[in-house]
């Protein structure tokens, strides 16, 4: 059976600021949506919402039906929905693997084995190409391994639903077409679902399959990425209303 996350005319208030102003999506497992907009639209903020690390003032996050946005990130996490940081948060002290093995050992798959758990770790690490550096310590990472190893900790929970924030950010131009590769041949594998917040528009155009704008806390378009980049209110969103005069 697929997947499906389903966010419902979500508000989000903090105090006098309304983050979120009544944005509806869905997600399915196996379609890739971008999720774009300017800096303080409200993307990392509704992702949060669904991961259950803020709750909603109003509106409702199900998964197959199933109300989860009172549930803590945790039971979230455990319900197949996992969520990458902006900023890579791993445990620094530890190794790769064990930060991998952490995500397997406290994911969707409750399974508490650690000999099994750290064959599964070693298994997301081939895939992500981390192998080399399984022992290393997570603080001695590159900036692009560290994103990797964000990437490996949210497949090695078994979720079925990503929420990415920006997991192609400050890469080089190799970097990047690395980067996407990986993400394509990884989704291909394991047929996750992913929300996507990203300012990488090449990265948002290559690889979604559709995609939602927000601004100021509202979605403003959705479709298909090269439709969606292309109407006005969009344009004006990112580049101002000059701009949006200019392209219509």
């Amino acid at each position: 059976m697929t997947m499906v996350l389903s966010v419902a005319e979500v508000r989000k208030d903090f105090g006098g600021v309304h983050a979120l102003r009544g944005v509806s999506l869905s997600v399915a497992e196996g379609r890739i949506v971008g999720l774009i907009g300017p800096n303080g639209s409200g993307k990392t903020t509704l992702l949060n919402v669904i991961a259950g690390v803020e709750k909603p003032t109003a509106g409702t996050v199900t998964l197959d039906g199933r109300r989860i946005d009172r549930l803590p990130a945790h039971r979230v996490v455990e319900l197949g929905i996992a969520k990458t940081h902006q900023i890579p948060k791993p445990f620094l002290g530890l190794t790769t693997r064990d930060n991998v093995g952490v995500a397997v050992l406290y994911g969707s798959r409750q399974d508490r084995d650690v000999a099994r758990a750290f064959d599964e770790a070693n298994w997301v690490l081939r895939l992500v190409g981390l192998e080399r550096h399984a022992e290393t310590l997570a603080a001695n990472l590159t900036v692009q391994d560290r994103k990797r190893l964000e990437l490996a900790r949210v497949i090695a929970t078994g979720s079925r639903i990503l929420l990415l924030d920006e997991v192609f950010a400050g890469l080089s131009p190799d970097e990047l077409r690395e980067a996407m590769g990986l993400f394509t041949r990884l989704q291909k594998e394991i047929g996750f679902g992913a929300l996507v917040v990203e300012h990488v528009m090449r990265a948002v155009l290559t690889l979604s399959d559709r995609v939602i704008v927000i601004d100021e806390g509202r979605k403003i378009a959705e479709g298909p990425p090269q439709q969606v980049v292309r109407q006005p209110a969009v344009i004006e969103a990112y580049l101002g209303r000059e701009a949006a005069r200019a392209a219509t």
